[in-house]
């Protein structure tokens, strides 16, 4: 054999193992990169459902907010009612006098 074809043979089997190494980071980045992105996902997910009960959260308590102060308006609805009443009470004891 003479030097030029030791020089292919070599060129051949160094860039198929070029060609390997290359392939097997690929796929070790490829397989790195898809559990990335999943954690990724999962932590996403995860924010939303944490804000989405929050949300549920703030609705509930706006709807009981809601009901408090429909029922404190009928009370000082009464209590006004009362207030005028008693107002003209005085008033006809003091035109009585």
């Amino acid at each position: 054999m003479n030097a030029a074809t030791v020089g292919v043979i070599c060129s051949i089997v160094f860039g198929a193992l070029g060609f390997i190494i290359a392939y097997l980071t690929f796929q070790r980045n490829k397989k790195k990169d898809d559990a990335e992105e999943g954690q990724s996902r999962g932590v996403m997910a995860s924010d939303i459902g944490y804000i989405k009960a929050g949300v549920d959260d703030l609705k509930r308590e706006t709807r009981d907010t809601r009901t408090a102060v429909g029922e404190l308006n009928e009370r000082v609805t009464r209590v006004e009612e009362s207030c005028k009443q008693a107002h003209h009470r005085i008033d006809e004891i003091r035109d009585d006098k």
